[in-house]
């Protein structure tokens, strides 16, 4: 196993599979930023697309119709007073950056900032216990 995700000596089993958790836990928390990044792409592609669809309806003659979906939807906010660009913000405020950075305290005080330990012992022992092969991504 390479020193980058050796154990430390002082760190017990309990204590790396609590760190796996955590690990596993900010891997959700990552993915799901990565969903609300999508959400505000598509949430800015749309209404990119809707006022294409506005200019699109002026100029063919349907004016009244064009100038109501200006009104009420070119521009609205995806939740009260917030645009999605607000609601990424927010989340990276509010919860992902304070997510992050008590993972990363935890691996400091615990684990010498070691990352996968967990995981790179797992690897370490199916290898050892059985004939792996190496064109999975675990």
């Amino acid at each position: 196993m390479d020193e980058a995700h050796r154990r430390p000596s002082a760190a017990d089993d309990r204590t790396i599979e609590a760190l796996g958790k955590l690990s596993e836990a900010f891997e959700v928390v990552e993915e799901a930023r990565g969903l609300l990044y999508a959400f505000h792409r598509r949430c800015g592609r749309a209404d990119l697309t809707l006022g294409e669809a506005v200019s699109l309806l002026h100029n063919s003659g349907h004016t009244d119709l064009a100038d109501d979906l200006r009104r009420t939807l070119v521009g609205r906010n995806v939740l009260p007073d917030r645009w999605s660009y607000e609601v990424v913000e927010e989340y990276d405020a509010t919860y992902y950056e304070p997510f992050r950075a008590a993972e990363v305290a935890a691996r400091e005080e615990l684990a010498e900032g070691k990352r996968h330990v967990f995981e790179a012992e797992m690897k370490a022992r199916e290898r050892q216990d059985g004939p792996g092969d190496d064109t999975g991504d675990g």
